[in-house]
This record gives C-alpha cells, structure tokens and sequence, in this order.
C-alpha cells in the first residue's frame, strides 16, 4: 500500500465514483478513519490527509490517544462496542458514539452526559443480520427503543449505525445495506423526542462502495487508509 494520504486519495476517489453512482453528492459522505491499533502519529498523519473524523473501537485505547493529542483536527467517533461501566471514558470525549446498541447503555449515557451538563449525540446500532453475540438492537424493536429513549434526558439520537454480517460472495452484504436504508428512511418519517435522524452509518473497507450505493452517508473505513492490522497470536 501507499501512504495514509496516498491511500486516503483512494479511497476518496471510490466514494466519489460510488456517490454518482448513486446520483449523490461525494460531499454527502462523511469519512470516518477507523483508527483502532494505528498509533496517535498515524491518526495525526490521517487527519492531516483530509479524513472527516477518527474513530475508536476501545475506550483504554481511546483514552491513551487523547492524552497524545491523537484526534485534534477531527472530531472523535466512537465505533466499537461499549459496556456500560466503559460509557464514563466515553461520554464527552467523542463528538458522537455510533454504537448505543441497548436502551440501557442509552440511559448510562444520559445519566453521564447530564452530570457534565451536556447532550451526547449517538447512533442506534442495528443487528442487522440478526448475528448472536454480535451488539446492536433487532430492527423490529427500534420503534420500541426510539419511544423509550425519547424520556432520555442528555441524549440525541442522530441516526443508525450497523455492521452486517461478513460475506464472502459478490455483494452480498446488499441485502442488509438495502434494510438499513429502508429502517432509516421510515423512522425518519417519524417524530420522536430526543432524535433528529441524519446519519446511516454503514460500510467498512471491503464494503463502503456498495453501502453508499444503498445510501451510506457515513463509512468507517480502516485497512483501506492505515494497511492491514497485525493482531497478536495467542500462545499455544
């Protein structure tokens, strides 16, 4: 691979070709460098290239980078899944947490928010696959959780976030990206309390392209823009 801003010229380009493809504007799209394992130099070098936000899959990780200035430039996302005893390190310190996957993490956010007297802006993540041990609410209950948040005091719901399930024939997360748009654009419709539905978050590296064909207007792309991330292998 090239460098981040080599590699970001890239995937900037295939946004562009995929928004016309979509009669969209490549300005619609909101870039989001999926910074999780790349140090705070690589996350300064991918917001100096042009990124729209970073975003986080781990709050300890989060927290350490802050203290480095990673993310000045950009707002910070938080796009991992989070546990209500992690919603204090995160609430605040991210412009937007794309990953309230239960009602109950939607109050404990609230709860903190209001105790740093501000409104944490968040996105209703979907299982859109219907994936055990995967995060996210089943899409027949968003109704049900849109209600309930609406009493939420400390939060706006901006919109929704999911990750489909991992395939490996030829577009065949469409299917999922297709039921996404088609949750967003009826809850839209609505009126709820508390949420103001911008955001379909939706498309990763190997999939971006046809999530803004199914109308993605935000994408959180990692090894398109950083390389491939080395995991540690556990010992035998």
């Amino acid at each position: 691979m090239g460098t981040i801003a080599e590699n970001i010229k890239i995937v900037r380009e295939m946004i562009a070709d995929a928004a016309a493809a979509a009669g969209r504007a490549p300005g619609d799209i909101t870039l989001v460098a999926a910074a999780k394992q790349n140090s705070a130099a690589r996350v300064r070098e991918a917001i100096a290239a042009g990124v729209d936000a970073v975003g986080e899959n781990r709050a300890q990780e989060m927290t350490e980078k802050l203290g480095e200035g990673a993310y000045n430039g950009a707002p910070l996302h938080f796009i991992g899944r989070l546990q209500t005893n992690k919603a204090r390190a995160v609430v605040g310190a991210c412009a937007l947490i794309e990953s309230a996957d239960s009602e109950k993490l939607l109050r404990e956010i609230g709860k903190r928010a209001v105790s740093l007297d501000i409104t944490q802006e968040v996105l209703i993540e979907i299982n859109i696959g219907r994936e055990a041990g995967k995060g996210g609410i089943m899409p027949e209950k968003l109704t049900e959780t849109l209600e309930n948040a609406a009493s939420i005091t400390g939060v706006k719901i901006r919109g929704l976030m999911a990750i489909p399930p991992i395939l490996t024939q030829n577009k065949g997360n469409r299917r999922f990206f297709d039921e996404m748009l088609n949750l967003f654009v009826d809850i839209q419709g609505k009126k709820y309390d508390n949420a103001d539905m911008r955001f379909l978050s939706m498309g990763m590296s190997d999939s971006f392209r046809e999530a803004i064909r199914s109308g993605a207007n935000m994408v959180r792309i990692g090894s398109a823009i950083f390389g491939e991330r080395n995991y540690p292998v556990a010992a035998p």
